[in-house]
């Protein structure tokens, strides 16, 4: 059961985009940017206000590749494994990262919600593989050091 926060924070981002069929995507894409992932108690709630099917507001969700429904850390990796940047040995990059953070096997987010790897097809940034992304900013040319000393970075910003 999610605190009631929650609901409260979806009944502004509604009232932002107006209760209707057609606000469905910008309300999900605006509760998915509060909480960092789509929670399935919420998607059935904003079905409800906005009144559509649960099973048309489900398929959007998960027919769309950015909506999640698993928490995501702080930090979403999104690590290229495109033709180029494999070729490039984005693979590498990804191992020491997993390792680095004790993630791989079907866990993508740490512990203390702190970092989430993603691989991702294509980044597009094809020229400056291999490449990957930290909440949507570019890393260009990455090695398995690069990628860590940038993890190590992020964790002593996050003490200080």
């Amino acid at each position: 059961m999610l605190e009631q926060s929650y609901y409260e924070k979806t009944d502004e981002i509604i009232e932002l985009h107006g209760a209707k069929a057609s606000s469905l995507i910008p309300v999900m894409q605006d509760v998915q940017a509060e909480y960092r992932y789509l929670p399935g108690e919420l998607l059935s709630y904003i079905a409800d206000k906005l009144g559509i099917p649960l099973a048309k507001a489900y398929s959007v969700a998960t027919f769309y590749e950015n909506f999640s429904f698993d928490p995501k850390g702080k930090y979403v990796i999104k690590v290229c494994d495109g033709t180029a940047c494999h070729v490039r040995k984005s693979v590498p990059v990804r191992e020491a990262l997993e390792k680095h953070l004790g993630l791989g096997k079907g866990k993508q987010t740490t512990d203390d919600m702190m970092f989430t790897i993603e691989i991702v097809s294509c980044l597009g940034a094809c020229g400056l593989a291999p490449v990957m992304t930290i909440n949507d900013k570019v890393h260009p040319k990455m090695t398995p050091d690069k990628a860590v000393e940038i993890i190590d970075e992020l964790k002593e910003g996050e003490c200080e």
